[in-house]
């Protein structure tokens, strides 16, 4: 019988065996630097100092913050402006690039670049080409338009920041696509072609419903990764966060304040913590939306006799 015991305790044991360096690496990485996050958000911590506990002073400090409002602002209409074209505009290229034309395969190759592309090096060559000498202004010369100031304009520049953020995007979110469309049926649109559907209806009635987990996925990605921006308004904007700080994003407001000899640890802690339960909550809504859309579904299904069509009974 000890024997029985031993074996069953080795049984229950191994699975955690080789969870244990996973688990770890979790731990000492991503559990430990939360909870340090979430103490330090608390005191008055500064880099080269500890600092004490204050409660909620950071918080309150943030409330009465104007960069922090313009912060959040910023990041918010990225998410509200950036979303939507990266659910929409990348799904449409997939299905673009996954017809059988020649050449198209030189097009997947060329929409996917900017994905490998160092986000420094894309953020460069815009730089170059919306500065006034560069060649955007260059072609409105000509065209009779004159220069105009994208990066030095508080709303062009963001809006260049926003267009810069869709442009390499589209590779990485058109693979997901492609992967999708690949699983959806294609009885299903030759039945709509014959019930003489077009393209438009089949796009809305078929390609949409068969996706429609995937795009929730790419729509919960790119909201996290647009309220979280950083990289392409810090080269567009510079350190300043473009004229008089106003295309400040909260990432480049937590970097500015949290770095640095006399860097406030404290309050750029308590701003990540703003950060992190703002994109818990766009990822819960975009999941809850998802659900009763699913359960619509669902219960539209289950009527008698199934959908109603649209345009009434005969």
């Amino acid at each position: 019988m000890t024997g029985v015991k031993r074996v069953r305790t080795h049984r229950a044991a191994s699975p955690w065996l080789f969870l244990l360096p996973g688990l770890g690496t979790v731990a000492a990485f991503n559990l430990y630097p939360f909870l340090t996050t979430l103490h330090k958000a608390f005191t008055d911590a500064r880099t080269l100092a500890p600092g004490h506990w204050v409660g909620l002073r950071n918080f309150r400090e943030l409330l009465e913050d104007e960069q922090f409002w313009v912060a959040l602002r910023n990041s918010g209409l990225y998410v509200v402006l950036v979303v939507p074209f990266t659910v929409l505009l990348p799904l449409l290229l997939a299905l673009l690039v996954r017809k059988r034309i020649p050449g198209v395969a030189f097009f997947r190759s060329a929409f996917y670049t900017p994905v490998v592309a160092s986000v420094v090096v894309v953020a460069l060559i815009w730089e170059w080409m919306l500065d006034d000498r560069g060649l955007v202004n260059a072609v409105l010369r000509v065209l009779g338009a004159g220069p105009v100031s994208f990066l030095g304009d508080e709303w062009l520049l963001l809006f260049s920041a926003m267009a810069l953020t869709v442009w390499k995007g589209l590779g990485y979110y058109m693979i997901i696509y492609l992967a999708a469309l690949a699983n959806v049926p294609r009885e299903l649109h030759e039945a709509a072609a014959v019930d003489g559907a077009g393209s438009l209806r089949r796009f809305t009635a078929v390609t949409v419903p068969a996706v429609r987990s995937t795009m929730v996925l790419v729509g919960a990605l790119s909201s996290v990764a647009a309220f979280k921006v950083f990289s392409e308004v810090y080269l567009l904007a510079g350190p300043t966060g473009g004229p008089a700080g106003q295309d400040t994003t909260l990432v480049m407001l937590l970097q500015r304040t949290g770095t640095g000899l006399n860097g406030r640890v404290g309050y750029s802690s308590a701003i990540s913590l703003i950060v992190f339960a703002v994109a818990l909550v766009l990822m819960l809504l975009v999941l809850r939306a998802d659900r009763r859309d699913g359960q619509d579904g669902q219960e539209l299904q289950s009527r008698p006799g199934g959908p109603e069509p649209k345009g009434g009974r005969a």
